[in-house]
């Protein structure tokens, strides 16, 4: 089998290059209801996926909620951040 060679534009390497990871931490302060709250009203998230990201942060000890930029991810990461929640970008 062959491996075929993908040529990648200029502006889809900085693109790439420039994609961030908002992630979302474990800690010991905030309770389920309130971080499904947060990620539903700040990220969007509907509530299933938002129960299920809750629930591998709380086993795993982190998880990524968003891909994009990090200026498209700074607004919901500092409101994260205002209501107490342990977050970055990556």
């Amino acid at each position: 089998m062959a491996i075929e060679k993908i040529k990648i534009s200029k502006k889809e390497k900085e693109l790439i290059a420039n994609v961030a990871e908002l992630v979302l931490f474990n800690d010991d302060i905030n309770t389920f209801e309130f971080v499904i709250e947060t990620l539903i009203e700040v990220c969007s998230i509907e509530p299933l996926q938002a129960e299920q990201i809750t629930l591998v942060v709380h086993y795993k000890g982190k998880c990524g909620i968003k891909t994009g930029t990090v200026n498209e991810l700074k607004p919901e990461y500092n409101e994260m951040i205002n209501r107490g929640l342990t977050a970055s970008i990556e």
